[in-house]
C-alpha cells in the first residue's frame, strides 16, 4: 500500500484485503491463558435454513464490537460461532423442495434418505451463512465453529437427556399440545402466534335426556369438535341451569350421552348462552376442565388434521370439510340455531404459518415444577439466578419477561414428530426388570423406568443400544421422535466448549461473559440456557444478557421479504460498505424497544432510491415509477420477474449514508495528515510545553476514550456512535485540523503539531476499530508505512494489525476541564459569528468586525485566543471588554456569558432588517407573555414540579434579555436610516 491514501475510501477493496489477512493470521482465535482474564461470547446460532437479515446484522455487530473491544483491553476474548439445525424449519424446507422437484413425500424417501438430503442442504447453506457473517466483519473464532448436530454437541445432548431421565426430570406423558397438522408435529407455545381471522360463531342445542322439549344451547367456533364432546358446562351459580346440573344430554351426531357439569372456571354466565361444550382433547381450557372434573378425553383427529375413527360417519374428512358436514347434519336434525360472522383470534404455527390444533398426544416433557423432595425445581433455580443478581439483564425491564414465564413452571414439551434432529435416546422393551438388571449390570450409562403398567419399559443410554441388547426374543425399539431444537440450543454455552468432557476451554471460558440476543427468545432460549447450565454444571451460563431492539421499517412494521420491506444486509454492504452498516446498527441500538429503519427500493434501472410506501407492502402494488429515470420496476417483494424491462428492485435505506459519510470524513482527515508529515520525527509529547489547542484536543480525546469505554461497559451502543461522531467529525476534523493548518506551514511549529495529529489519529483509529474494522485496518496500515514509530507520551512501534492493538489510554491528568471550558466558549463565539454571516448571507471572503461585551476574565481569555477566533471566524478585528459600545447597524447574538455584535454597515438592507427585527421582537414578546401567564396561574405553580417552575422563571429572564437586545438593535437600525 502506498503511503498516500487514495482520494476516496473503497470499502469493497478493504473487505477483500483484510478478511483473508485476519484469517491467515488467526487474529480472532484464542486459547486459554492463565495470564489473562477470559471474556467469552457464544453466538445465538442462526438457522441453517436462512440468510442474514437486519436482526442478524444488529445482533452480530454488537457481539463483534464487544469482542473486539475486550480483545483490545487485554482480555483473552473468544467468540464462538456456529449454526442451529432448526429441526422443524429445515425439514419443512427440504420436504417442500423434494416434493416440488420430485413429487415425493418424506415417507416415499424414508428416514435415512430424507436425513441425508437435509445434511446436503445444511452443508450448502451453513457455508453461506458463515460467509455472510465474515462479510459483516465478524471476528469470531472460526476454528471453533460448532453446529448443534455435530458430534461434540450431540454428545452433550445425549448426556443431558440421560441424566435428566435418570434423575426424574424427563418423563413421557399424554398431554394437550399445540399440533401443526401441516408438519404433523407438536410445537411450543412460544413458536405460535395469534392472528384475528374471519370465521364463524355457530349456535347449537343438545336435548336433555328424559326431559322432552328441554334443550341446552351453546356456541362454538369449531363445530367439528362436537364429535369429541364429553360434557356440557355451566356456571354453578347460573339460575338458568341449576336444575339441570348432573343431568345428561345427547349429542345428536353420534348418540353419546354426556353430563351437564358445573365449573365456574370455564363457564361465564355473562357470555353468550352461559353454557360451554367441553372437548378436553381439543381445547386447552376444556383440557383443564376435564382434569378438574375427571372427564373422558376423546381424540377425534388424525395427525394430519383429518377426522379419525372416533368421528363415526365423518371419519376421513379433513377437519374443515368435517366442520361443514357437521353443521349440515345438525341442521338436518333440527339442532342448528344459527351462525354469526366474527373475527376469531386463531393460533398459527410460526413454522408452517398454518392453523394450530390443540391435540392430545403422547409426548416427552421436562418437569419444571418444584421437586417432591423439597428441592427447588429447574424453573425456580433459573429464577433465583436472576433475582440474586448472578445474571443481569440489559435493559433491566426484560428480566420481568424472563421471571414471569418461568414463574408459570409449565412443563416443557421436548419431543417433535420429525426425522431431522437429535433422535430421542429412548428404547422401548417388554421384559422383566430382572432381565434389564442382568443385561445392564454394572453399567452407569443406562437407566430405565416403567412405561405404564406391566412389564413395558422405557430405557435410556448415553450410547446407542443394539436391538439385541436384552437377548434373543426381546425386541428393543427406539423412539421415532426427535428432540425440540431448543433442547440442544439450551446447552450451547457449555456444549460448544466440549462438555461433558472437562476441557481446558470449558474450565477457562465458562461461564461466558455476555449474551446478546433478541426479546423474542428470552423464554425459548435464554431461560432454558440458564436452567440447563445450572443443572449440568451447577453454574450460570453467562453473567450479562443484552437484549437488542427490534429492527422495524419506517412504518413500524416488522421486516420480511414477503412484505416487501426486508432489507438484505449484503445489499447494504455492497452499496455502502460493512463499516457503514455496522455504524448504523450501533446508532440504533438504544434502550428503546424498537428502532425504525426507513426502507427504499433501489431502482434497478438507474440505482436511485425510491422510498417504500405502504401500498408497496405485501404485494399491494406491483409497479413503481422511478421519479429519476421515469422507468418502471417491481418493488421488493415475494416475487421475481424474468422480464429485463420490468425488473425487481433490491432494497436499501438512505440512513446508511450517515455511516458512509462518517467513514469518508475520517478517511479524508487521515489522508490530509499523512500528506503533511514531511520531516516528521517521532517524539514524545511534553504536556507542560504544549500550546493550548494541543492540550484541548488531548483533553477531549481523553474524555472521548473514557466516555466510549463507559458506554460500551453499560451497553449504550447508540451513545458510542454519537460520541465517536462528535469527537472525530466535529472536534478533531472541523476544529483541531483547521487550527493545525497554520502551524503545519510554519517550520518552527510543524513538528509539534505533526506529533499531536499522528498521536490523536492513532488513538482514533483504535477507538473506531470495534465499530468500523475495515476502515480502521486500512488507515492503520497506511500509518504503519508512513510512521512506523509513534505515540503521544511515548514512542513505540505499532502492532501489525489494529485488531490486536491496545485500547487507547491517556495519562492521568490529561483531561483538563478548564481548557475544555475555554475552548467550548471560544467555539460558541465562532459559531455565533458564523450564524450572523449565514443569516445575513455575507460572503465568506468578507472579513467582519466583532465586538464582544463580556466579563473581564472572559475578555482576557478571548484576547488570548484571538488568533484562533479571527482565523476560524473570518474576522478583521475582535474587541472584547465589559463596557464596549454596540456598533451602528449591528447584528447581535446573545448567550448567557457574552453578547456578540457584528457591524453590518454596508452589508445589509436596513429597511428589510427593520421589518425582520420587528417581527422577531413581536414573537419574543408573545412567547414571554405565554410563559408569564403560566407563572401567574396559581394552579400551574402549585401542580407543576418545582424544577419545571424554576426552569420557566429562568426562561423569562433569558427572553427578557433577548427582547432588550432586539429593542436596542431595532433602535440602532432606525437611527441609521
Amino acid at each position: 500500500m502506498s503511503t498516500e491514501l487514495p482520494k476516496a475510501y473503497d470499502p469493497r477493496e478493504a473487505q477483500s484485503r483484510w478478511l483473508p489477512f485476519w484469517t491467515e493470521r488467526g487474529i480472532s482465535h484464542a486459547e486459554p491463558s492463565p495470564d489473562q482474564t477470559a471474556y467469552s461470547i457464544v453466538i445465538p446460532p442462526p438457522n441453517v435454513t436462512g440468510a442474514l437479515h437486519m436482526g442478524h446484522a444488529l445482533n452480530n455487530t454488537i457481539q463483534d464490537v464487544l469482542i473486539r473491544w475486550r480483545r483490545m483491553q487485554g482480555f483473552n476474548a473468544v467468540w464462538i460461532p456456529g449454526t442451529d439445525h432448526a429441526g422443524i424449519a429445515t425439514q419443512a424446507v427440504v420436504e417442500r423442495l423434494v416434493f416440488n422437484t420430485e413429487k415425493k413425500t418424506r415417507h416415499d424417501l424414508g428416514r435415512e434418505a430424507l436425513v441425508e438430503r437435509i445434511w446436503q442442504w445444511k452443508d450448502k447453506y451453513e457455508n453461506r451463512i458463515l460467509g455472510q457473517l465474515r462479510e459483516l466483519g465478524c471476528s469470531a473464532d472460526w476454528q471453533r465453529t460448532r453446529f448443534t448436530l455435530d458430534p461434540i454437541c450431540a454428545r452433550a445432548v445425549r448426556e443431558t437427556f440421560f441424566r435428566m431421565f435418570r434423575d426424574g426430570y424427563i418423563y413421557r406423558g399424554k398431554r394437550l399440545v399445540n399440533w401443526d397438522p401441516h408438519l404433523q408435529t407438536s410445537v411450543a407455545d412460544d413458536e405460535t402466534y395469534t392472528e384475528d381471522t374471519k370465521g364463524g360463531f355457530w349456535t347449537f342445542k343438545y336435548p336433555v335426556k328424559d326431559q322432552p322439549d328441554t334443550f341446552i344451547r351453546f356456541s362454538t367456533t369449531r363445530p367439528e369438535t362436537m364429535l369429541g364432546d364429553t360434557a356440557v358446562c355451566v356456571h354453578p351459580n347460573d339460575p338458568r341451569y341449576q336444575s339441570l346440573i348432573g343431568k345428561l344430554v345427547t349429542i345428536p351426531l353420534n348418540g353419546r350421552e354426556i353430563p351437564i357439569i358445573a365449573d365456574g372456571q370455564l363457564a361465564d354466565p355473562e357470555l353468550g348462552t352461559g353454557c360451554v361444550k367441553v372437548t378436553p382433547a381439543h381445547d386447552p381450557n376444556d383440557y383443564l376442565c376435564g382434569l378438574r372434573n375427571q372427564l373422558p378425553m376423546i381424540n377425534i383427529m388424525n395427525p394430519d388434521g383429518s377426522i379419525n375413527e372416533n368421528g363415526g360417519e365423518f371419519a376421513g374428512l379433513d377437519r374443515y370439510k368435517a366442520r361443514e358436514a357437521v353443521v349440515a347434519a345438525m341442521d338436518q336434525l333440527g339442532f342448528f340455531e344459527g351462525k354469526e360472522e366474527r373475527e376469531i383470534p386463531l393460533k398459527y404455527s410460526d413454522r408452517s404459518k398454518t392453523p394450530i390444533e390443540p391435540y392430545l398426544s403422547d409426548q416427552w416433557f421436562v418437569r419444571m415444577s418444584d421437586r417432591e423432595d423439597g428441592k427447588p425445581g429447574l424453573a425456580q433455580l433459573a429464577m433465583d439466578a436472576v433475582t440474586s443478581g448472578q445474571v443481569t439483564f440489559y435493559p433491566e425491564r426484560y428480566a420481568k419477561t424472563y421471571l414471569d414465564w418461568l414463574g408459570e413452571k409449565r412443563d416443557w414439551c421436548i419431543s417433535r414428530q420429525l426425522w431431522w434432529g437429535h433422535r430421542i435416546p429412548i428404547w422401548y422393551a417388554n421384559c422383566t426388570e430382572a432381565q434389564l438388571q442382568q443385561a445392564f449390570a454394572g453399567r452407569e450409562d443406562v437407566a430405565w423406568t416403567r412405561n405404564g403398567d406391566g412389564d413395558s419399559w422405557l430405557i435410556s443410554s448415553t450410547t446407542d443400544l443394539p436391538m439385541d441388547a436384552l437377548g434373543a426374543g426381546i425386541e428393543l425399539r427406539q423412539d421415532n421422535d426427535v428432540l425440540d431444537t431448543w433442547f440442544s440450543s439450551a446447552l450451547w454455552p457449555h456444549s460448544t466448549f466440549g462438555w461433558p468432557e472437562a476441557t481446558p476451554e470449558l474450565a477457562y471460558y465458562y461461564p461466558t461473559s455476555t449474551l446478546v440476543t433478541s426479546r423474542d427468545i428470552i423464554t425459548l432460549w435464554v431461560a432454558r440456557m440458564v436452567m440447563m447450565g445450572l443443572y449440568n454444571l451447577g453454574n450460570i451460563p453467562f453473567r450479562q444478557v443484552y437484549i437488542t431492539p427490534k429492527v422495524l421499517d419506517g412504518f413500524g412494521e416488522g421486516m420480511s421479504k414477503s412484505k416487501g420491506n426486508g432489507v438484505d444486509p449484503l445489499d447494504i454492504i455492497e452499496r455502502y460498505g460493512a463499516d457503514a452498516l455496522r455504524y448504523q446498527m450501533m446508532s440504533i441500538a438504544g434502550e428503546t424497544q424498537d428502532s425504525r429503519l426507513p426502507v427504499a427500493n433501489v431502482c434497478p434501472n438507474c440505482d436511485a432510491l425510491v422510498p417504500v410506501k405502504r401500498e408497496h407492502l405485501s404485494g399491494r402494488t406491483r409497479k413503481v415509477d422511478c421519479p429519476s429515470c421515469k422507468k418502471s420496476f417491481r418493488p421488493g417483494g415475494p416475487w421475481t420477474s424474468d422480464d429485463p424491462d420490468y425488473p425487481t428492485a433490491k432494497q436499501a435505506s438512505e440512513v446508511f449514508e450517515i455511516g458512509r459519510n462518517f467513514a469518508n470524513k475520517l478517511w479524508n482527515a487521515s489522508r490530509f495528515i499523512l500528506m503533511n508529515l514531511e520531516g516528521y520525527t517521532p517524539q514524545p509529547l511534553d504536556a507542560n510545553t504544549l500550546p493550548i489547542e494541543d492540550r484541548w484536543i488531548l483533553s477531549r480525546l481523553a474524555t472521548a476514550v473514557d466516555t466510549v469505554t463507559e458506554q460500551l461497559d453499560g451497553f449504550r451502543f447508540n451513545e458510542v456512535s454519537r460520541t465517536l461522531y462528535d469527537f472525530v467529525w466535529t472536534e478533531f476534523c472541523d476544529w483541531y485540523i483547521e487550527l493545525s493548518k497554520n502551524r503545519l506551514r510554519d517550520e518552527s511549529t510543524k513538528a509539534g503539531v505533526q506529533a499531536v495529529l499522528v498521536g490523536v489519529l492513532d488513538a482514533i483509529v483504535r477507538l473506531v476499530q470495534p465499530v468500523m474494522p475495515f476502515l480502521a485496518e486500512t488507515i492503520w496500515h497506511a500509518m504503519n508505512e508512513r510512521v512506523p514509530q509513534r505515540g503521544l507520551f511515548g514512542v513505540t512501534p505499532p502492532t501489525e494489525s489494529v485488531v490486536v492493538a491496545a485500547w487507547p489510554t491517556l495519562p492521568a491528568g490529561t483531561r483538563d476541564a478548564a481548557i475544555e471550558l475555554r475552548f467550548a466558549r471560544m467555539q460558541e463565539l465562532i459559531r455565533a459569528v458564523r450564524e450572523v454571516r449565514n443569516r445575513y448571507m455575507v460572503d465568506n471572503r468578507r472579513q467582519l468586525d466583532a465586538v464582544v461585551r463580556c466579563s473581564e476574565s472572559i475578555a482576557a481569555d478571548f484576547d488570548a485566543l484571538a488568533p484562533f477566533i479571527i482565523s476560524l471566524g473570518g474576522l478583521g478585528t475582535l474587541t472584547a471588554a465589559p463596557t464596549v459600545s454596540k456598533p451602528p447597524q449591528a447584528a447581535a447574538q446573545v448567550t448567557p456569558e457574552f453578547e456578540l455584535y457584528i457591524s453590518l454597515v454596508g452589508l445589509i438592507d436596513v429597511a428589510a432588517e427593520i421589518v425582520r427585527t420587528e417581527k422577531q421582537l413581536g414573537e419574543k414578546r408573545k412567547q414571554l407573555s405565554g410563559i408569564e401567564g403560566r407563572l401567574n396561574n396559581a394552579g400551574f405553580v402549585s401542580r407543576a414540579a418545582p424544577e419545571v417552575v424554576q426552569a420557566q422563571r429562568e426562561q423569562v429572564v433569558e427572553i427578557q434579555k433577548q427582547i432588550a437586545l432586539l429593542e436596542e438593535t431595532l433602535a440602532g437600525l432606525k437611527s441609521s436610516e
